[in-house]
């Protein structure tokens, strides 16, 4: 299990209301205010539906993925393509090693958010400019 919320600040419950962090021994708890009722919602179960989806959108658009990372690092080369790669295809390490504070608040000043029920089920995640596609 995990013990760190990679998204916290930015899951929500159905309402919009933010659910807090606690932990539980070892393991992060996304917590949900269910009127009154604290729910503990697993961290890792709902990091994982989320990386999950991001990374399906990733593989979708891979080369221009790559291509766009390459450039902001100024380095188009095929070992920095390949690391790269290498990255995407181990994005479940990001669960161990979780998500720099500044890249958590970046992708809350974007509008990311990540709308969960309380049996901590993704329902949706906003990312505005990103295109929605659910209903094809």
């Amino acid at each position: 299990m995990s013990n760190k919320a990679l998204f916290a600040g930015l899951v929500m419950d159905e309402q919009g209301n933010p659910l807090e962090v606690a932990q539980l021994g070892d393991e992060a708890q996304y917590v949900l205010d269910d009127n009154g009722f604290l729910r503990h919602i697993d961290a890792e179960v709902v990091d994982r539906q989320v990386l999950a989806h991001l990374q399906e959108q990733i593989e979708a658009n891979k080369p221009a993925v790559e291509e766009g990372i390459m450039k902001m690092m100024g380095s188009e080369d095929i070992f920095t393509k390949a690391a790269i790669d290498n990255s995407i295809q181990n994005m479940d390490q990001v669960l161990k090693q979780g998500i720099p504070d500044d890249a958590r608040q970046m992708l809350g000043m974007m509008g990311f958010r990540v709308v969960v029920n309380y049996h901590g089920e993704v329902l949706r995640i906003e990312q505005p400019g990103v295109a929605d596609d659910s209903d094809e």
